[in-house]
């Protein structure tokens, strides 16, 4: 009983002292003592460029030590126009939220506020948000009322239209640093252009390249074309190169392979199939070289070249690629 009667008596003292509070000129109440009341701000990143309509929001956070408490009648008034020696400055406070978070030996308050700029002038403007008065009750004295300075948060604003001849360099603010191009775009092809390249570049040493260090790479053909590359144009030179590329479909096949075997070697490796043609050419190559001197088997003339290309086009089937077109000499 005595505690709600307690409350009761606090709730009245309030409602009798808050009217009177908002009659009191800040100026003529005292600071509070140190200690009493810390504050941190979240001030917005931007202070210059604003223009009439732009709204600047400001965060203050309070903590109030008991037996104080804030007058909640004081905070700045929604609507407020602001002024300077009696003067309005072209402010206004277009909004403000409040909420508390009361502890046993302080309480918290955050407010947000809203400033909406209504000035527009033909030159840059500092404008000076605040300072904003709040007042405080000690809950145990009801006559000691303090107030406690909000400082002022300075902003500047640029005219919506620009008379006259100007100097930009005359007129840059040390607080905006100078406007650069954006190469954002710029930047993102340039990240794509490079993953194509990487992959075009990878692509092209597992399409050239001799080493096992990839799958696939290093098969028997792969090594067979490197070792013909090497060879002479002549006739010892075309009889080692059949002979290797024999030995090189003998050793994927895992059995000699001749004109009557072909299709089941082409059943069991089917990525030889799109070389069917050319693979019975090189069988025909192949006899007339070494069994039947008049055995026709169409790769013409240019023999070698023929070879080197054909041994190369196996060596893509045999790394799963499709073969590139045929370009025999004739």
């Amino acid at each position: 009983m005595k505690n709600i009667l307690q409350s009761l008596i606090l709730t009245l003292s309030f409602s009798l002292v808050a009217p009177y509070c908002l009659a009191i000129d800040s100026q003529t109440l005292p600071d509070v003592k140190p200690g009493i009341v810390s504050m941190t701000t979240k001030d917005p990143d931007k202070r210059v460029g604003y223009s009439m309509g732009d709204i600047v929001e400001r965060e203050v956070v309070l903590t109030i030590q008991a037996p104080y408490k804030l007058i909640e009648t004081s905070l700045p008034i929604v609507g407020y126009e602001k002024r300077y020696r009696g003067k309005l400055i072209g402010v206004n406070l277009q909004a403000i939220e409040h909420t508390k978070q009361a502890q046993k030996d302080y309480t918290t308050h955050k407010i947000k506020l809203s400033y909406q700029i209504f000035v527009s002038t033909v030159v840059a403007k500092n404008i000076a948000l605040g300072p904003e008065y709040i007042h405080l009750i000690n809950t145990q004295n009801k006559k000691d009322i303090v107030k406690y300075r909000i400082p002022i948060l300075n902003v500047s604003t640029s005219p919506l239209a620009i008379f006259g001849q100007v100097k930009v360099e005359n007129n840059m603010s040390p607080f905006l640093p100078p406007p650069l191009l954006s190469a954002e775009k710029e930047y993102r092809w340039l990240k794509v252009a490079s993953g194509i390249f990487v992959l075009s570049l990878l692509a092209l040493i597992y399409i050239l390249g001799q080493r096992a260090w990839l799958p696939r790479m290093g098969g028997r053909f792969a090594t067979t074309f490197s070792a013909i590359k090497k060879l002479p144009d002549n006739d010892d030179g075309i009889k080692q190169a059949i002979s290797k590329s024999h030995l090189a479909f003998n050793q994927t096949a895992g059995f000699a392979i001749f004109n009557d075997n072909l299709n089941d070697f082409l059943r069991q490796h089917p990525n030889f199939m799109p070389l069917k043609t050319e693979i019975e050419q090189f069988f025909g190559l192949s006899r007339q070289v070494y069994f039947e001197p008049g055995a026709t088997h169409g790769v013409g003339n240019a023999t070698m070249p023929w070879l080197l290309n054909f041994v190369r086009r196996c060596r893509d089937c045999e790394r799963g690629l499709l073969p590139s077109p045929l370009k025999a000499k004739v």
